[in-house]
């Protein structure tokens, strides 16, 4: 789905083909937010290392930062974690700004590089790990036996 600047949310989100993401939290419509991802990404079913891309829904700042532990550990070194919360506009209740995740993924050894707006209620930080504290391991994409740890996604 295009989303306000007309690009497709899977474009602002970085999804590559052949990625293998991890979603935790999303709303009940993320498939129509999302639209149709590029050829061969899967959407595992589990947090299991390495992964391409995390996409985290939080409404919550308690828990966060535990989570954003097990996802930073999960994801390839040139992996990305996006955190989404309601806008402030959406009427959804949160504690959680984009000041909120920001000071609870930088001590975390994350850092943020984009932001964008999933949708009418969620906006988004995307995190990576410097490039300075990344180590050598392959991506989940990359490796050949890949099938039998994803799950395919329906639409």
């Amino acid at each position: 789905m295009a989303g306000y600047s007309g690009k497709p949310l899977t474009q602002k989100l970085g999804i590559q083909p052949g990625f293998c993401i991890f979603v935790d939290g999303a709303p009940a419509a993320y498939g129509d937010i999302v639209g149709k991802l590029p050829a061969g990404v899967t959407v595992a079913a589990r947090l299991k290392a390495p992964l391409d891309m995390v996409h985290v829904f939080a409404t919550e700042a308690a828990g966060l930062a535990g989570r954003l532990r097990r996802y930073r550990a999960a994801i390839a070194p040139d992996g990305m974690i996006w955190v989404s919360w309601p806008k402030k506009s959406s009427g959804v209740a949160t504690d959680l700004t984009d000041v909120v995740v920001r000071d609870t993924a930088l001590p975390l050894g994350l850092v943020d590089i984009k932001v964008c707006a999933v949708d009418e209620i969620w906006s988004g930080l995307k995190f990576v790990i410097p490039k300075a504290q990344r180590k050598s391991q392959p991506r989940k994409s990359d490796q050949p036996d890949k099938a039998d740890r994803r799950v395919k996604r329906s639409r």
